[in-house]
Order: C-alpha cells, then structure tokens, then sequence
C-alpha cells in the first residue's frame, strides 16, 4: 500500500496559506469555480496546490468539511499526479508550446463522466506555453462548464495567457515566501539543521518546491557552487580566458539557461548590497564576496551586469547562437582587479 501524502493544518502545503484558506472554505460550502488559474513562478508550488485542490475535492473520507484524509485512494492517486480522473496536459520535450491538437483530446474527454472521483480534473501546466489559437480551444468548456469537471490552470503571471480564459477562471496568485518564513517550515519539514534551511530558503529565493528540489537533489547545490566560483574566476579573466569558458558553457542551452539564472540571483545581491539596502542575499554563503563585488563596481556596475545577464537569458529562448551570446554577456560584465 502507498504511504499517505504528508500533511499539515495546511493540505500539507509549505506556505500559502490564504490560498488553501479559501478553497478549503469553497469545498466545505458546496461552491467550488469550475475553473482556477495557479499563477507564480516555477516552483513556487503552483502544481503542488492544484493537486492538493483536487485531493481535496475528492477525498472519500475527509477528517472535516474541506480536508484531506492524505490516505484514501483519491488523496493518493491525486497527491502524486497519477489518477483515472486526473488529465494532465502540458508542453511536450522538445516542442516550443503546447500543441492545440492536446486541448482539443482535453476537452472532448471533459465531455465524459469521472470514472470513479467526484469531479474529473484537468490540470493545464504552465498554460503560457500555448498559443493563443490553443488557448481557446478551451474557451467552449471555460463557458459551458461540465459541472462535474474542474479545470485548473498555472502560468507564470495572468498577463501571459489571454484575457478571454483569464475572465473565465478563479485566479490564485501565489508569491515566493519569505526566508524567514520558509526555513523554519523547511527544517520541520525536512528535519535539517537550522542554518541548512535558511540556505536553502534562500538559494531557492522563497520558492518551496525549488527548496525541496535542491534538498532532494544535492547535485544541484553543488552545480549552483560551481557556477558561482566560475563567476568569481571570471572577474578579473581577460579576454581569452573568457572566450575560452564561453566555448566550453555554450554547448548545454538549457545547462547554461540554468546557469545564468544563478548568475542572475547574484547580481541582483550585488545590486542590492550596492544599493545599501538592509536584505539578505539570495546566496547568502557569498556575502561577503558580493559585498566586496558591490563595493568595487557600484550600483551602476551591478544594474549593468544584472541587465546583461537579464538580457541573455531572453535571448537564449530564441534561435540565438548560444555561443555568441555568452560571449557577449561575458565582455559586458565587470573586470576586477586579480
């Protein structure tokens, strides 16, 4: 037998608790939308909430009006994505958007009846992958709701997807958590030391699933450390050592993607600690180094680097030569003194 899904006062959820608030309150009271739009950043615990949204909704044997057992076979089946009644749609590896042909099955198969849950879910992830002409394709179930479906939707921000869903849909807006907030619950949750929690608070930048990812995957601190100590080494680098490393990084789009949003979470602690600002670094094992940075380059230098960086990265989700591109941002990033 499946062990439960770990729970809390909270549907197990690390955060957001106005946000389970009130669709616990919307399950005990009989009156859940037949549409909801998760916006947020990656990992911020879009998925996590409409599954546990669904969990909820078809719990066979909740403790009160609104929870979730965390044990039955709809509390398992949903908490892990995988149920008869759960569709889940989203962009497939190696295409650039989520094809029109994978809502159009979506929403004929809306047209059934759950096979043994309450309300059949259909969960759309990152819906600002789709194309518009995709997106409204979902328009005719957005308005003629199945009143035994429940369409859930994430997408980084409302603005990304059209107006007309958006109308359509409830929209829960969830925010990074505050490190301070989160590492306390990361450290029951985990059971890791205190200073453990606050790194991985903020490294993730206050997105929980991004924090659970980094503790269930150590590989990627130590990617995440590697990459930084390449930023430091190429400071004071001139111009051939950098082409050199540019040569070498450039072969990996998305490796690099992820690299340089590591770089990015960097230059806005420079940013900041130029600025003078009283927050904590996102990498806060480095601040001593990124006060030294700041101190050296300045705010202009810092918003310098960080547009660069910000700048880069959009460009590598177009067809951009990857390798031309690092090797620009590496001639717009500061020298320093070796």
């Amino acid at each position: 037998m499946e062990a439960p899904i770990a729970l809390n006062a909270n549907w197990g959820m690390l955060g957001h608790e106005w946000a389970v608030g009130l669709l616990r309150r919307q399950i005990a009271d009989n009156r859940l939308g037949h549409a909801y739009l998760f916006t947020g950043p990656i990992g911020v615990g879009r998925r996590s909430l409409a599954l546990r949204l669904a969990a909820a909704a078809n719990c066979t044997q909740p403790p009160a009006p609104g929870e979730l057992c965390g044990a039955c076979r709809a509390c398992r089946g949903f908490g892990r994505g995988q149920h008869p009644d759960l569709l889940l749609v989203e962009r497939q590896e190696g295409d650039r958007e989520i094809k029109i042909d994978a809502l159009r099955a979506l929403t004929r198969s809306l047209s059934l009846t759950p096979l043994e849950a309450r309300y059949q879910i259909a969960l759309v992830l990152n819906f600002h992958h789709a194309s518009e002409e995709a997106a409204n394709a979902l328009l005719k179930t957005l308005e003629e709701p199945n009143p035994s479906v429940i369409l859930c939707l994430t997408a980084l921000d409302a603005d990304s997807i059209p107006a007309t869903v958006v109308s359509r849909c409830e929209v829960l807006r969830l925010r990074p958590l505050p490190a301070a907030e989160l590492a306390p619950a990361l450290q029951a949750r985990l059971g890791v030391e205190a200073e453990q929690a606050r790194l991985l608070a903020s490294v993730s930048q206050g997105l929980p699933g991004l924090a659970m990812r980094l503790h269930q995957e150590p590989a990627l601190l130590e990617s995440r450390a590697q990459w930084l100590d390449s930023l430091q080494s190429l400071l004071p680098a001139n111009k051939v050592q950098r082409f050199a490393f540019a040569e070498k990084a450039s072969k990996d789009r998305e490796q690099l993607k992820s690299m340089l949003l590591v770089w990015l979470s960097y230059w806005r602690d420079v940013l900041m600690s130029a600025s003078g600002a009283a927050v904590e670094a996102a990498n806060m094992d480095r601040a001593a180094e990124i006060s030294s940075v700041g101190q050296q380059i300045g705010f202009s230098g810092a918003a310098s680097a960080l547009q660069a960086v910000e700048h880069t990265l959009a460009q590598l989700e177009t067809n951009v030569n990857t390798r031309l591109a690092l090797e620009v941002l590496l001639l717009e990033l500061p020298s320093l003194p070796s």
